[in-house]
């Protein structure tokens, strides 16, 4: 069972940490793999598996990137980040999905990024480094 919040900020000799990521998905292995390949990258990893959790963390720990899929149980991926948008409209919101077919959902468009996972993490990395580095000056 995974803990409901992993830390493991500046692993593998990286350092201190680069920023503070959520990442939210009822696949509890999709989890544990966000852990670790964002972990190695020197991210603090915040996990939750539902839209509920995923808005407590949100607001406790305040995270510069939430990585999230759509379909997640009690509160789906877009009610969440609409919620999200509205406590922070400068929230940086990477949906990360196996539904293609909410791309073209103009409720999506709030989010930074609409990617199709992959067992690739490589743009998912890109699109979070971009998203720390250039953060929304609105």
């Amino acid at each position: 069972m995974l803990p409901s919040s992993c830390h493991h900020p500046g692993q593998k000799g990286k350092g201190a940490s680069h920023g503070k990521i959520l990442c939210v998905d009822n696949d509890s292995s999709l989890l544990y793999l966000y852990q670790e390949e964002l972990s190695e990258e020197g991210y603090e990893v915040i996990l939750a598996k539902d839209g509920q959790e995923a808005l407590s963390k949100f607001m406790e720990q305040k995270p510069e990137v939430v990585v999230m899929e759509i379909r997640i149980p009690v509160m789906d991926g877009i009610e969440t980040l609409n919620v999200m948008l509205g406590k922070n409209r400068r929230t940086q919101v990477i949906f990360n999905t196996t539904d293609p077919q909410y791309k073209q959902n103009f409720m999506t468009w709030g989010a930074l990024a609409y990617l199709i996972k992959s067992s690739d993490f490589t743009e998912l990395k890109q699109r979070i480094r971009e998203a720390i580095e250039k953060p929304l000056n609105q």
